[in-house]
């Protein structure tokens, strides 16, 4: 699957494909949400969730960027 192919997804879609080629590879904490990192193929997939609720508000695509940053300084 291509990145233009994931992102042309819904949600459900989105997480179905997550959940079934996904590789976990950490996640991030901040004060607004909380975010789940994904490799696929050739891109990366953060899932981000609303704090105060248990729900998805969010799934991004991205093969680099700043959104990548932000898991750049963890340890695994």
């Amino acid at each position: 699957m291509t990145l233009n192919e994931f992102n042309k997804l819904d949600m459900r879609d989105g997480m179905e494909t997550v959940n079934q080629f996904g590789t976990f590879i950490h996640n991030y904490y901040d004060d607004e949400e909380r975010c789940n990192l994904f490799a696929i193929d050739m891109f990366f997939v953060e899932v981000a969730y609303h704090n105060n609720h248990n729900r998805i508000k969010e799934i991004r695509a991205f093969r680099y960027g700043h959104r990548l940053d932000r898991y750049s300084n963890l340890s695994i």
